[in-house]
């Protein structure tokens, strides 16, 4: 598993961790059931503090990406197809809303925008 932290944004380092994790569970390159490395063996891959990765963990947990047993480790959950679909619509919130916010601030009608959607919408 390949985790890239950036030092040229602002996002935290454990926000980086737990959004390329959820990434890799969303597209399918982590399966129901697949380990993840253990917290000091990523802290250590990585070149963070064992903290960061223990933060980044309890966000995946808690949000039912990861599920955590003590002596066994950490593995991708199963899926939950309702909380999956849920995570992928506010995705497409933030994208929607920064649309929007480059349409009003350039002066772009909202009717323009929507058809713009509804093309790509339907494209193969």
């Amino acid at each position: 598993m390949e985790i890239i932290i950036s030092s040229n944004t602002s996002k935290p380092i454990y926000e980086q961790i737990t959004s390329q994790i959820k990434a890799m569970i969303m597209s399918g390159e982590l399966k129901t059931g697949d380990p993840i490395p253990s917290m000091r063996s990523l802290a250590k891959s990585i070149h963070v503090s064992v903290i960061t990765v223990q933060k980044a963990y309890e966000d995946l947990q808690r949000d039912g990406f990861i599920e955590t047993t003590v002596g066994r480790g950490s593995f991708v959950s199963a899926q939950n197809k309702d909380f999956y679909q849920e995570e992928q619509q506010r995705q497409a919130e933030e994208h929607l809303q920064a649309a929007a916010d480059i349409g009003r601030s350039c002066g772009i009608p909202v009717e323009k925008l929507m058809e713009l959607l509804q093309m790509f919408y339907q494209e193969d």
